[in-house]
């Protein structure tokens, strides 16, 4: 199996957890959500490196909860960007090797099979999703379009890219000054190739509100430790 780059983004600030404590940090079963995604990557083998692009002021609480749980990884912490995409681009700086996966600190229930699976998937470029069971229309404080709900989909992290198509489409991005919220889409748009589907879970969720702290908290309970 080849080696592979892995960019966890750990960005949050906590605004909409309501917090003075980054949502990364938060616990999850009296876990922080990064440490719970790190285990889980510190087991894959292919993983060869780790890049973490943190806020400039959280670098050294990254770096210090690193260190307290003595992950085999070696892992690198870099300052962020002020959006999501530009943390993705200074994370793609620097990757060493020729895919990349990206995943969310705040995906904390995602498993390592899932990561496995992601890898091991034929396809270069991939992610997870799942299908939106419930009515999605368009518009803007009106109906305006019906949209086809069975060709709709949710999408998921952990995902897989080459990298540098990955980065070049980045870059055309930043040129264009053009936002996106994750990198299926921007990679699609810009590159038009094909981005496998593999079908996700309900229970990996992202972590934003204090109600997803809830769920999480009932999911790990119930569907990692087995209700005990």
């Amino acid at each position: 199996m080849k080696s592979i780059s892995m960019i966890l983004l750990s960005g949050g600030i906590g605004t909409r957890m309501k917090t003075t404590v980054p949502k990364q940090f938060l616990p999850i079963g009296g876990k922080p959500m990064i440490v719970h995604v790190l285990e889980k990557i510190d087991q894959i083998i292919a993983v060869d490196e780790i890049i973490i692009p943190s806020p400039q002021k959280y670098i050294e609480q990254t770096k210090e909860l690193i260190q307290a749980h003595q992950f085999s990884k070696k892992i690198n912490v870099i300052p962020g960007g002020s959006t999501r995409q530009e943390s993705v681009m200074k994370g793609l700086e620097r990757v060493s090797h020729p895919n990349v996966l990206i995943h969310e600190a705040v995906r904390p229930i995602v498993q390592k099979e899932e990561f496995e699976e992601l890898i091991s998937c034929e396809t270069t470029n991939a992610t997870y999703g799942t299908d939106i069971p419930f009515t999605v229309l368009e518009g803007e404080g009106w109906i305006e379009r019906t949209l086809d709900r069975d060709r709709l989909i949710n999408i998921q992290l952990p995902q897989k890219f080459d990298t540098a198509l990955l980065m070049e489409a980045h870059q055309r991005a930043d040129q264009e000054k053009r936002d996106f919220t994750e990198d299926a889409s921007l990679f699609f748009h810009y590159q038009k190739e094909k981005v496998a589907v593999l079908e996700g879970t309900e229970f990996n969720i992202k972590i934003t509100k204090p109600i997803d702290q809830k769920i999480g908290e009932i999911i790990y309970k119930e569907y990692i430790l087995g209700g005990e």
